[in-house]
C-alpha cells in the first residue's frame, strides 16, 4: 500500500462549523420558547430543500417571522455562539414569502459552511420524523418530545430516536492504480469510489471486504479507516477507508454498470479538470468520495 500522508484534513461538506447541539436544552421548553423569537430558523420543504432568497443564499428567517402549528413544534438544532437555531417544515411557514428553494447539494457547494451544515442536520431529522410517524410496535401515532429528537408512543411508551445508517466508502488501490465504479444513471464518464451499507453483526472492515467483492469481484487485502462524513440523503454516515487490493480484473454484477482500474495520470487529469473528451469525471468536492480520491492521489505523488 502507498505510504499515506500522516495527516490530511478532511475537506468536504457538513463537517465545518457545526452547531453546539446543546442537548441539555432539549428538555427545557421554557428556555427554548424564550429563545424562539430571536432564533434563526431553517425552513425545509417536503422535498428536503431549504428556503433561500432570490439569489439562492440562505433566507434569514427568525422565530418571530413564523408561527408553528401547536401540534408540530419546531426542531431545536442547537446554538451558534448564543444564537439558537431551529428548523420547521414548510407547512409551518406558509405565511412567509420564500423566493427560492435550494437542495442540499447546491447549498453544500455555495452556502457558508455553518449554514449548509445546519441545513444538513435539519433535513436529516425532519426526514426521520416524516417517515416515523407511528410506533413500530403498536402502530400508535407518535408524540415528538425533547425538542423533536424523541418520538414517544403514548400507548406502549416505547421511545424512538433518529436513525443513522452506517456505510463504508473506499479508495482501493493495487499499489499503482485506483479502482472506481459507476452506477447506471450517472452522467457519462462519472466514476466514484465504491460504497455500501454495514449489515447487522458485521464489522466495518468486513463490510469493506464484502461490498468490494460483491460490487467488483476484487479481493481486499487490508484496509484502514480515514474519516467520516454525515450524508443526509436521507440518513447515512459515510465511513471512509483506504484499502489495498489484489490486482484482480473487475467483474461487475447487478449493482454497478462498470468498474475499472484508473492510472495515476488519468486521476491526475480528472482532478485538474483536464481530462480528454470522454475521459474520467469524478464526484464533486462536497463528497468524501472526492476527498478519498485526492488522498490516494497525494499518497501516490509523494512516491514520485
Amino acid at each position: 500500500m502507498p505510504s499515506l500522508p500522516v495527516e490530511r484534513t478532511p475537506a468536504f461538506a457538513f463537517l465545518e462549523s457545526p452547531l453546539d447541539r446543546a442537548e441539555h436544552l432539549r428538555d427545557d421548553a421554557g428556555v427554548l420558547a424564550a429563545r424562539w423569537p430571536l432564533a434563526r430558523v431553517v425552513v425545509v420543504d417536503v422535498e428536503g430543500r431549504a428556503a433561500a432568497d432570490a439569489d439562492g443564499a440562505p433566507l434569514r428567517l427568525h422565530g418571530a417571522d413564523i408561527a408553528p402549528a401547536d401540534d408540530d413544534a419546531p426542531l431545536f438544532l442547537g446554538l451558534r455562539d448564543d444564537e439558537a437555531w431551529f428548523a420547521v417544515r414548510a407547512a409551518n411557514a406558509a405565511d412567509v414569502a420564500i423566493p427560492r428553494w435550494i437542495d442540499l447539494r447546491t447549498a453544500a457547494a455555495g452556502w457558508p459552511a455553518f449554514e449548509a451544515t445546519a441545513f444538513a442536520q435539519a433535513r436529516a431529522v425532519l426526514h426521520w420524523q416524516a417517515r416515523h410517524r407511528y410506533c413500530g410496535a403498536c402502530g400508535t401515532a407518535l408524540e415528538y418530545r425533547r425538542a423533536g429528537w424523541l418520538g414517544w408512543c403514548p400507548r406502549c411508551e416505547l421511545e424512538h430516536y433518529p436513525r443513522t445508517d452506517p456505510a463504508v466508502i473506499v479508495a482501493i488501490t493495487d499499489g499503482s492504480r485506483l479502482l472506481l465504479g459507476r452506477n447506471p444513471g450517472w452522467p457519462p464518464h462519472r466514476y466514484s469510489t465504491l460504497a455500501g451499507f454495514v449489515e447487522p453483526g458485521e464489522s466495518l472492515e468486513q463490510t469493506v471486504e464484502r461490498e468490494v467483492l460483491e460490487e467488483s469481484g476484487v479481493r481486499i487485502l487490508r484496509c484502514r479507516y480515514l474519516a467520516s462524513q454525515p450524508w443526509p440523503f436521507p440518513s447515512s454516515l459515510m465511513l471512509g477507508f483506504f484499502a489495498e487490493a489484489a490486482p484482480d480484473e473487475p467483474q461487475v454484477g447487478d449493482e454497478l454498470e462498470d468498474a475499472r482500474w484508473f492510472t495515476f495520470d488519468e486521476v491526475d487529469a480528472a482532478l485538474r479538470g483536464d481530462s480528454p473528451e470522454g475521459g474520467l469525471l469524478l464526484s464533486p468536492s462536497v463528497s468524501i468520495s472526492r476527498w478519498l480520491v485526492e488522498y490516494w492521489h497525494a499518497a501516490m505523488a509523494t512516491q514520485g
